[in-house]
């Protein structure tokens, strides 16, 4: 792995582990065991290679949900594939657990792979619930309010289940939004 892709990706790591506050230049530095000089070789600094770990892992979960989403089946199977998928519950969202950081909240270019990973997320499931109405699946839903809920059901599954300490929370609440999916 070159040096760049080493400080890429211990910085992914850290900012799941400790958010965009909690990681300093020099953790980044141990964990790729790369100089301060190699570091700002490569990046103008913390924010940049943040950014560019942040567009790499955002770049991943997307490409991971397309695979669920162009699978075959039903619009519920396939975003049941989506919300079922093996997942460490209690770390949370990398990309979502950044949206409570206020340093990437303050800074629109670093809130902006959180914001467009939503935004594509949102979309592609509106587009599956509109395949699923097509093909007569979930009438009398609105693609995209109902993606926006989907979406926050399970970013806010993260949330419960971290809170509790056990994953069963975030289990509850795909569960219950899958009930309420295939009662249309």
């Amino acid at each position: 792995m070159t040096t760049p892709d080493r400080l890429i990706e211990s910085t992914r790591e850290l900012l799941w582990e400790r958010g965009y506050v909690g990681t300093s230049p020099k953790m980044i530095q141990q964990r790729a065991g790369a100089g301060q000089g190699s570091m700002y070789h490569h990046f103008a600094g913390k924010p940049a290679l943040a950014l560019a770990a942040m567009r790499r892992t955002a770049d991943e979960m997307r490409a991971k949900a397309e695979a669920q989403f162009a699978e075959p089946g039903t619009a519920v199977e396939r975003i049941t594939a989506y919300l079922r998928r093996e997942r460490d519950v209690l770390r949370g969202c990398p990309i979502g657990g950044l949206s409570q950081d206020p340093e990437v909240v303050d800074s629109p270019e670093l809130r902006a792979p959180v914001d467009e990973t939503f935004a594509w997320l949102r979309g592609r499931l509106a587009e599956v619930i509109a395949e699923g109405q097509h093909h007569g699946e979930l009438a009398g839903l609105d693609p995209a309010d109902t993606a926006t809920t989907l979406v926050a059901v399970l970013q806010g599954g993260y949330v419960l289940a971290r809170a509790a300490g056990s994953a069963e929370p975030f289990d509850q609440a795909i569960t219950g939004a899958l009930a309420l999916l295939r009662t249309h």
